[in-house]
């Protein structure tokens, strides 16, 4: 079995964001045991700005992009060091892997990531894999590790995907504002949690949410691969998510209907240049009838994009509902919104996003 692994910041750093080195020694323990047992594992660990901010003795997480970047560089180094300490007492040899979301969006990176993570698993490592906070800036970073969790999940064809986080899993309601929440454990491919935003939030040393391990949830599952969502200090939390303990975290199933490398890439990997809204007509035929989206279904354009470029595609009310590699620029499109095809003029694509380059989610 394969298996990816993330842990936040919150749960591998303690209160005063210093790298929590019994949490690492935990995890690694825990990989040792599925290595041992014939698993291949990744992890993808979040704590290189927090244990910056421990590092240089300030109190508090600065928020401008600069220094967060210095201080990722700083962390980085002294997180990758506990891993490597921890790993060899167990005779494993952590492989430091640093993304950007351009190893995703560009596809000839993306395979190259894909190779680099698969012959490091032949080979008998642990990758280690972060955000490469130190070079990415606002515009063209994740922000956190969660869906780069998914996303690595995808590309080794991975069979489950393990959350690892500073709460049970998901719950009715914010546990922390509502003592009757109650934790779910099961979430099948089509449920609407899904596509809802959670209210639970990152804490002061983190940048994801609950929200945002609901959007790797539902990439790893269009992926084929089962997710679990769990606390990571819970006693061999990751171990019995693996091994589909039913005491632990909340599962989310993998969906029936595998989207291909590249729908997914389409889906969940590119980055969207610009949003095309349609009427209600269109919509319906999209989501119903598997066609293309053509001139007379645009009813309004937002973004500046180019023929080949992802978009998303969106309800009047602004809820998107697919995506795909649009046919036309944006400029062209603005033209010919609402138009027929026989009134576009010559050289124009009739097909604004084709059937066969457009998800449905």
């Amino acid at each position: 079995m394969r298996i990816v692994a993330k842990i936040g910041t919150s749960s591998i750093t303690d209160s005063s964001g210093a790298i929590d080195q019994s949490m690492v020694r935990s995890l690694c323990s825990q990989v040792s045991s599925l290595r041992n047992a014939g698993h291949e594992v990744i992890v993808v660990s979040s704590g290189a700005v927090a244990g910056g901010v421990a590092a240089l003795g300030m109190t508090e997480r600065p928020s401008d992009t600069l220094t967060l970047q210095a201080l990722s560089a700083v962390g980085q180094s002294r997180l990758m060091s506990v891993y490597n300490a921890e790993l060899a007492t167990h005779k494993l040899v952590g492989a430091q892997v640093l993304l950007v979301p351009n190893d995703f969006v560009d596809r000839n990176q993306y395979l190259h990531a894909r190779e680099t993570l698969t012959r490091l698993l032949s080979l008998g490592c642990v990758p280690i894999i972060n955000e490469n906070d130190a070079i990415a800036s606002d515009e063209i970073r994740y922000g956190d590790n969660d869906r780069i969790a998914a996303l690595v999940a995808h590309s080794v064809s991975a069979d489950v995907l393990v959350l690892l986080t500073d709460i049970d899993g998901l719950y009715t309601a914010d546990p922390q504002r509502d003592a009757s929440a109650t934790l779910i454990q099961r979430v099948d491919a089509d449920d609407e949690l899904l596509s809802v935003r959670a209210g639970v939030s990152a804490g002061d040393r983190g940048s994801g949410g609950m929200a945002s391990k609901l959007a790797a949830a539902r990439i790893a599952s269009w992926s084929g691969v089962r997710t679990v969502i769990a606390r990571a200090r819970r006693e061999q939390a990751l171990v019995d998510a693996v091994n589909e303990s039913p005491t632990v975290g909340t599962t989310f199933t993998a969906h029936d209907r595998r989207l291909t490398a590249r729908k997914l890439w389409i889906a969940f990997a590119a980055q969207a240049r610009g949003t095309v809204l349609v009427d209600d007509g269109a919509r319906d035929a999209l989501t119903s009838r598997g066609v293309s989206l053509l001139h007379a279904g645009v009813a309004e354009v937002r973004g500046d994009f180019e023929a080949g470029d992802t978009v998303d595609v969106a309800s009047m009310s602004g809820d998107v509902f697919a995506r795909g590699l649009v046919g036309v620029s944006a400029v062209q499109a603005r033209a010919g919104a609402g138009k027929k095809s026989s009134e576009l003029p010559d050289g124009v694509s009739h097909e604004v996003v084709h059937r066969d380059d457009l998800i449905v989610f």
